[in-house]
């Protein structure tokens, strides 16, 4: 498997964490995506490595990606403080307990879609549920989850809690 996807939503309030991520090969479509993401920067869009501390970066080499436009100071706070150290610690703890292989992970990377309301405002829950969502994410691509049966069993009865109606 080229490509391994995985989403999580976790929380509650304007600091709720929404995850979606690719884990992939360094030479495949998520490597390209990886190195595209660290090349190509705009305003409002600033993407950044994971890291558990300055010059302590996590593998697999994993890239943040905005998924909401970072409007000021605040926000650009939120996401290079407790959303990249939520993340940063989820990936790690990830290659500890097995979910991802630790003889794979100089060869993988991971792109990271964070999300960060621009009302957010408690730190501890910015981490908290970035922390779960990246875990359960990350946990749900390795696994597979879900599984097509899993998604066709639910189809109908799946509830949305952001469609609107």
């Amino acid at each position: 498997m080229s490509m391994y996807v995985g989403e999580s939503l976790v929380g509650e309030g304007n600091e709720i964490a929404h995850i979606d991520l690719m884990i992939g090969s360094k030479d495949g479509p998520v490597g390209t995506a990886f190195a595209s993401a660290l090349a190509t920067q705009s305003s409002g869009h600033t993407n950044l490595l994971a890291v558990l501390a300055p010059n302590v970066a996590v593998k697999p080499s994993t890239v943040m990606i905005t998924k909401v436009t970072i409007k000021g100071m605040k926000q650009a706070v939120q996401m290079f403080g407790p959303a990249q150290a939520a993340v940063a610690k989820a990936v790690a703890d990830s290659v500890a307990s097995g979910v991802i292989p630790k003889d794979q992970a100089e060869n993988l990377v991971i792109v990271c879609g964070v999300f960060i309301h621009p009302a957010a405002a408690d730190d501890k829950k910015i981490y908290d549920f970035n922390y779960a969502a990246t875990v359960d994410a990350i946990s749900s691509a390795m696994k597979g989850l879900p599984s097509v049966q899993e998604m066709l069993d639910k189809k109908d009865s799946a509830a949305h809690p952001f469609k609107g109606f």
